[in-house]
């Protein structure tokens, strides 16, 4: 089991603040680092132009053990922390929004729910397959009339005799092509406008179900966006993901976690942003100087490099305070809403600082300007983020 890093306790029982990483941690973090920069980062700006899914990526990564990296190992996860999580999506991030966006999804929102909710048999039969790889994690939550309002949920789960017959529609669902199974919203019981919404876990070839990849988005090409379609899908009512009417609980926890994520993703990219900017401010000459020896871009990469740094250690206080079994979801909601919009301002200022190539694609900071704007949507928007920040504060 890795322990997390950031605190610590000194002779007399107080709590030391230590900013280092675990021996573990930096271990995973060494790795990931050589795998996203060889493996990840060659091909992310063809994968990008082709809207080609990195299939194989995912088989090297599920080599590496990386595919189950925070569940237990009782089903063949690795054990490791949340700490140790957001260090994987900041790096595959750093290299591919793509790739980081699809990992991320794949612990937080496919495996996540069912290593907190799931019986036994369930975590044996749905999570170990996600834990090695052999099927991605997905949820499905957004629907074309349930998006901020997730309480606006229309798909129906009927009872019939021992199974459910589910029927409706959802969007923007992540990862969904590879899955071959995931667990989704649906609506249980109505009393007037009051709804028993619950979570049931689909396979993904049940009769009735449909994937339907045919998005076209403004960033993060190489990552899958889909539609599902359920018409009369029957299940089992063993599929049944917790209590029966806990469905809206759940996936609010389940996104908790998914921010941070988010954030992590979002220092990822701001992090390839500064790090094009400062090199190109670097080697790039004006009116026989470096843009870097001008004092407005100094400043520029200054305030950069300060507003990454201030990112990264929010999220990694919100997996910290997950870590040790404490309230987060105030900070995981910071940590999202802070990185995804510094994210945004660094992409911004590293095409700036390019200028005229900055637009170019071969350049790539325009790809994390497109990729980082979904940051600022996913996972519950800035605007969402704020609520739930202020209902924090008791106001």
């Amino acid at each position: 089991m890795i322990s997390s890093g950031f605190c610590f306790l000194n002779n007399k029982g107080g709590i030391v603040l230590n900013f280092d990483l675990t021996s573990e941690q930096a271990m995973i973090k060494k790795t990931i680092k050589e795998f996203s920069d060889e493996v990840v980062a060659p091909g992310a700006l063809q994968r990008d132009r082709d809207k080609k899914f990195p299939i194989e990526i995912f088989k090297q990564l599920s080599d590496l053990g990386m595919m189950g990296l925070p569940f237990p190992e009782e089903y063949e996860g690795a054990g490791a922390d949340t700490v140790s999580f957001a260090i994987v999506v900041e790096e595959l991030s750093r290299a591919c929004g793509s790739t980081g966006i699809t990992y991320s999804a794949h612990v937080s929102l496919g495996g996540a729910p069912l290593n907190l909710f799931g019986t036994e048999e369930q975590k044996q039969k749905y999570l170990v397959p996600i834990c090695r790889g052999e099927s991605l994690g997905a949820f499905g939550l957004t629907e074309p009339n349930a998006g901020s309002d997730a309480g606006g949920t229309q798909t129906t789960a009927i009872e019939d005799g021992s199974d459910y017959i589910i029927n409706g529609n959802k969007c923007f669902i992540t990862n969904a092509t590879y899955s071959k199974h995931l667990a989704l919203t649906a609506i249980t019981d109505k009393q007037g406008n009051e709804k028993e919404i619950s979570a049931i876990i689909v396979p993904t070839d049940a009769k009735g179900f449909e994937v339907i990849d045919n998005y076209e988005k403004m960033g993060l090409n190489a990552s899958n966006t889909t539609e599902l379609v359920l018409e009369d899908v029957r299940v089992p009512q063993e599929n049944l993901l917790g209590k029966r009417g806990e469905g809206f609980r759940q996936f609010l926890i389940t996104l908790d976690g998914g921010r941070i994520g988010i954030g992590a993703m979002a220092v990822g990219i701001a992090q390839a942003a500064f790090e094009r900017a400062l090199a190109y401010s670097q080697e790039r000459k004006q009116f026989g100087r470096s843009l870097s020896s001008f004092q407005i871009n100094q400043f520029k990469l200054a305030d950069m490099a300060m507003k990454l740094e201030l990112a990264r250690t929010m999220v990694y206080k919100a997996a910290w305070l997950k870590d040790q079994g404490r309230p987060f979801s105030k900070e995981a909601s910071m940590c999202k809403l802070y990185a995804s919009e510094v994210c945004m301002e660094i992409a911004d200022q590293a095409v700036q600082l390019h200028g005229g190539y900055g637009y170019m694609k071969e350049y790539h900071v325009e790809r994390f300007m497109r990729d980082g704007k979904l940051l600022e949507i996913g996972e519950g928007t800035s605007e969402v983020q704020r609520m739930v920040i202020a209902r924090s504060l008791g106001i």
